[in-house]
């Protein structure tokens, strides 16, 4: 095979599968259309019986006529005969033969019509049957087709919901890390500053015990459980005898 004819293999091959594919993109408009061609080839069909039954009539009226026709003659040739007319019974005899003739052809051509319209009336009562189920079929199938449809359609929107929260959940890490990391850097801003002013040498010499304490609750009690307070009585405080007579000085004064 030379290299042409396996292009053009090529381009048959890639024609049907595109072809293949637009079909089956558009297989239930295409079962519409061919089920819709079904009835009206099957509204032709109820046509043409309805013309051959006409046919069947209109023959069966022709042969009506000859069998009129035909007693006529008989009835004439008897009374030629009665009469000893010879001649003239053989005329009418002659004329008879050709109606019984044609009454032969016409009880076959009605023997024909009627095995026509039977066969045509079976066909259509079968056509109408298949076309009866395969609509039936088609309604499942649209039906199967729209819940499918929506089914997808939800599927899809719970996957992009999904995929929204995943990305929301992504965004959220992003932003804890970055905050982790600017507190770290804070903090170690904070101890490089600590170190390089007083912060860093006041906690040593506070940790050696060089720096006093700071006066606190907790040290003024501590301070009092170490030396215990003295009692005090009820008696008044004796002040010395200077302090008495400065104070009385004072009094006369007022």
């Amino acid at each position: 095979m030379s290299i042409l004819q396996k292009i053009l293999t090529l381009f048959r091959g890639t024609a049907h599968e595109a072809g293949q594919a637009v079909v089956d993109a558009n297989a239930l408009k295409i079962l519409d259309q061919e089920i819709r061609d079904a009835g009206t080839e099957l509204s032709r069909s109820k046509e043409e019986l309805t013309k051959v039954m006409a046919q069947r009539q209109l023959q069966a009226n022709r042969s009506k006529d000859r069998f009129a026709k035909k007693a006529e003659y008989e009835t004439y040739i008897a009374g030629a005969l009665r009469q000893g007319n010879e001649q003239l019974a053989r005329e009418v005899a002659e004329r008879l033969a050709a109606v019984e003739n044609d009454l032969k052809n016409d009880e076959q051509a009605i023997t024909s019509y009627d095995n026509s319209i039977s066969q045509l009336k079976t066909a259509i009562a079968a056509t109408e049957r298949k076309l009866a189920r395969v609509k039936q079929q088609v309604d499942t199938v649209k039906a199967t087709e729209a819940v499918q449809r929506a089914q997808t359609a939800v599927a899809s929107r719970h996957s992009g919901a999904n995929g929204k929260v995943t990305t929301a959940l992504d965004s959220l890490e992003r932003i804890q890390q970055r905050q982790a990391e600017r507190g770290a850097r804070l903090e170690a801003a904070a101890q490089l500053e600590s170190e390089a002013g007083e912060g860093d040498l006041n906690k040593r010499l506070q940790a050696a015990g060089l720096l006093p304490e700071s006066t606190s609750v907790d040290n003024i009690l501590e301070r009092f459980r170490e030396k215990p307070v003295q009692q005090l009585s009820h008696e008044p405080l004796s002040l010395p005898a200077a302090e008495i007579k400065e104070t009385d000085k004072v009094e006369r004064k007022d």
